[in-house]
């Protein structure tokens, strides 16, 4: 299964405003915490290895580096 990079969310501006709420009142490190429990529970839905390696080397590209 490949990594999907098209646009796939059915409700982003939903998505970012849940995101954006999480983080609400936290101290950075609690944020921070937060981020790396979320990246570890959508890493185990995927489950596949490949498309997480994938997903890592796209995320360490710079916009520009596209």
């Amino acid at each position: 299964m490949p990594l999907v990079t098209t646009p796939n969310l059915s409700a982003p501006d939903d998505f970012y405003e849940a995101l954006i709420d999480a983080h609400k009142d936290l101290p950075i490190e609690e944020s921070h915490a937060l981020n790396a429990r979320l990246i570890l529970l959508l890493a185990n839905h995927i489950g596949a290895i490949d498309v997480l390696r994938e997903a890592l080397e796209a995320a360490r590209q710079r916009p520009t580096d596209r």
